[in-house]
């Protein structure tokens, strides 16, 4: 495959070019639940064409940047804090001691992790997390034998699936319920089939992967040579003292923790997003170097290393973006949602179900954020439903499985490609593995939604 960079230019090229085709139109926004704007479904007018010339095509990329800013900045942030925690010493201690603890066992990490991971995002819907999990878990993986991908599959496969199931996830499930006129999570029962039925299927396929990453590094890991430094850093020794932490270090150890309890109270209680947890991590990176034993010259050229190994991740995630700002510059992404709900509209109604499926898959791709999609698409979708003869709690099901399980497929998610980019997996790669999986679960979701339509299902 061509290089990302080269895939996400052709991208914002290919909507470039689609501004000159495709006309322009707008929906009205108006006030939704807890104060977002939504659209007006019965608004949609064709605006004068604004296609995207040369001049403004040039300058895509640098407000791609500028618009991703949020997610470019932490990702730095995040790589600067851990890395800091590696000159500390601390993570290697802690690796040393697990990996000697779950040696024989170790195995059995994946489901518990994954499962762990997965209910906690079905909770309070925040896939987001594996930004956090991801390097926490890396240095853990590959001491035991396992590869990049393993840790970042269970960091970011068992979230998704908890976000699609979403069993009482207020970003997607209970926003899109408030938006269509539904008691908020209501229907719980299917959405706790697809979790109990989606979350084995997943923890299968990385299960399955790691088992022969385990056995044949060299012949089965899709990233054997972008590990090989992390091998050589994170190898456990066996038959070899285990170092034990210094005293500074222990305390370092312990500030570590109190931050890391900070973060959850933060994310669960105070709403916490990306900038709140880039500050936070800046603080804990000085903090916990300062009682480790690092001076401040030594802190900051940690936190410089570690913003170099992330630099592509951060120029990727701003690449993705400049796709949308295309389409927002020509004012053709709510053309694209309305022709899209149109196609469903014409569908029978046994397949109008699944058409909302595919039409949402498709929307991911230019809204991969889901309480953006929502609002964007469930005040169609909703009224539609009725048109169509399918129930209003499938249309949200058919937005959750077409919304979900895409979040970790297309390159134009931030979080997501940032994630790859701390695990050090290209996207390439990560769709190699993940894609047989996608399909997978999109099968299970599809099945369901036909279910779903047959027993007019309102939950």
């Amino acid at each position: 495959m061509p290089h990302i960079y080269v895939i996400l230019f052709l991208f914002s090229a290919l909507a470039a070019i689609a501004t000159y085709f495709v006309p322009a139109g707008e929906f009205d926004r108006v006030p939704g639940p807890d104060g977002r704007e939504t659209v007006d479904p019965n608004s949609f007018t064709q605006i004068e064409s604004t296609p995207v010339d040369i001049t403004d095509f040039l300058t895509v990329i640098p407000r791609g940047l500028i618009d991703a800013g949020e997610v470019v900045f932490f990702t730095f942030i995040i790589g600067g804090m851990f890395m800091v925690l590696r000159t500390t010493g601390i993570i290697e201690i802690v690796v040393d001691r697990l990996a000697n603890k779950f040696s024989k066992r170790s195995i059995f990490l994946i489901p518990i992790l994954t499962t762990v991971f997965a209910v906690i995002a079905t909770l309070i819907g925040t896939p987001e997390l594996a930004l956090v999990y991801i390097p926490v878990i890396m240095p853990l993986m590959i001491a035991l034998g396992y590869d990049s991908i393993v840790a970042a599959s269970v960091s970011l496969v068992g979230p998704v699936i908890g976000f699609t199931a979403g069993v009482l996830n207020p970003i997607n499930v209970g926003l899109s319920q408030q938006i269509v006129g539904l008691p908020v999570f209501s229907g719980i029962e299917l959405r706790l089939v697809l979790f109990v039925i989606a979350l084995p299927v997943g923890i299968f396929f990385i299960m399955r992967y790691a088992k022969k990453v385990k056995q044949d590094p060299i012949k089965n890991s899709l990233v054997y040579e972008e590990d090989m430094e992390k091998r050589e850093l994170y190898k456990h020794k066996d038959n070899i003292e285990i170092r034990t932490m210094n005293t500074r270090q222990k305390f370092g150890t312990v500030a570590a923790l109190l931050f890391a309890l900070v973060l959850v109270y933060g994310v669960l209680n105070e709403g916490w997003f990306m900038v709140e947890m880039a500050g936070l991590f800046i603080f804990m990176g000085i903090v916990v170097g300062l009682i480790s034993g690092l001076n401040a010259t030594e802190i900051s050229e940690a936190f410089t290393k570690g913003f170099r190994e992330v630099l592509m991740g951060a120029i990727i995630i701003g690449l993705a973006r400049s796709v949308a700002v295309v389409l927002e510059d020509g004012r053709i992404m709510d053309t694209i949602v309305n022709a899209l709900g149109s196609v469903v509209g014409e569908m029978p109604s046994v397949l109008g179900a699944v058409g909302m499926f595919l039409a949402q898959l498709t929307i991911n791709f230019i809204i991969p954020s889901g309480s953006g999609q929502a609002l964007v698409t469930m005040p169609i979708m909703g009224p539609l439903a009725d048109i169509i003869g399918v129930t209003r709690q499938t249309a949200v099901f058919a937005f959750q499985v077409g919304d979900g399980f895409a979040h970790i497929l297309f390159p134009t998610s931030g979080y997501f490609m940032a994630a790859l980019v701390i695990a050090g997996v290209s996207w390439q790669k990560w769709i190699r593995f993940y894609l047989p999986i996608f399909l997978v679960l999109s099968g299970i979701g599809v099945v369901m939604l036909i279910f779903a339509q047959l027993i007019q299902w309102t939950g």
